[in-house]
């Protein structure tokens, strides 16, 4: 049997399983094209942040928060991130950091922002994760 010909009777007989793999591969070239364009590496945000007074928005919950977090870093866990938008309404004009522990929530609360006409917002690529493997320092103050 040609292997075209097997190829074409596991896709009939495995679908579900072929249709899992075109959806993955979706997402994973959704990301590679499109996830990187609003995403900045931590030595980028900290430029960001000195010199452009950019806002860190940490999505993580609060007992994560309160363990360490980015200087000034203002608390918004996701579970109530999209009741928030008034409170974010101050940092509309600047740039905005979207933090979380490894890049994946912040980068949900990103698209969120940017439908809600925030225009500048960034996704801390790799997260905290990120931010302590490049030694940068966390805090525990409250901001």
């Amino acid at each position: 049997m040609p292997l075209l010909d097997q190829l074409a009777e596991f896709v009939v007989n495995h679908w579900y399983l072929f249709l899992a793999l075109a959806v993955i591969l979706g997402l994973l070239t959704h990301n590679i094209l499109v996830g990187s364009k609003g995403s900045v590496d931590p030595m980028e945000a900290t430029e960001m942040m000195n010199h452009r007074d950019a806002a860190v928005i940490d999505v993580r919950p609060a007992a994560d928060y309160a363990k360490g977090h980015i200087i000034n870093a203002l608390n918004i866990p996701m579970n109530g991130f999209k009741n928030q938008m008034a409170t974010l309404a101050k940092y509309k004009g600047k740039p905005i950091i979207v933090s979380c522990r490894s890049g994946s929530q912040s980068s949900m609360a990103c698209t969120q922002l940017r439908k809600e006409g925030f225009e500048e917002v960034y996704n801390l690529r790799g997260g905290l994760m990120a931010w302590e493997s490049a030694s940068l320092p966390l805090t525990r103050k409250k901001r």
